[in-house]
């Protein structure tokens, strides 16, 4: 697995790199983050933008646009104030010009991983 990493800019500098990984699971996400697996089951609930897919026994696999959604509600509700309501209201408004930040970033993270396979392939 390639162990390229995308520091994103939605959350506080404090917060780890996300790795290079398809699939995260919840302990993953959760240290990633810096919030609780019980505080993401329950934002599951409030925010429509979270859907994790899950598999056998119910587990949670996030994926990239996962985590960078959790780190963005995690700076709504906990750098800048705003309630479960408030931050719904807030992904909801603008959600053009996130989606498209998703996008350049996971666009980065795809460039890096192949020109990582690409200097393998060249060896």
């Amino acid at each position: 697995m390639l162990e390229s990493t995308d520091s994103s800019d939605d959350g506080p500098g404090d917060l780890p790199p996300i790795p290079g990984k398809r699939y995260f699971t919840i302990g993953e996400v959760s240290e990633l983050c810096g919030v609780k697996p019980h505080v993401l089951r329950y934002w599951e609930q409030e925010f429509p933008q979270l859907k994790p897919a899950k598999r056998r026994g119910n587990r949670r696999y996030y994926q990239r646009h996962d985590v960078i959604m959790v780190r963005q509600i995690r700076n709504l509700l906990y750098d800048q104030g705003f309630t479960i309501g408030g931050a719904r209201l807030q992904l909801s408004g603008e959600g053009a010009k996130q989606d498209l930040n998703q996008t350049h970033q996971i666009l980065r993270q795809m460039r890096a991983e192949l020109e990582d396979v690409l200097q393998l392939l060249r060896r």
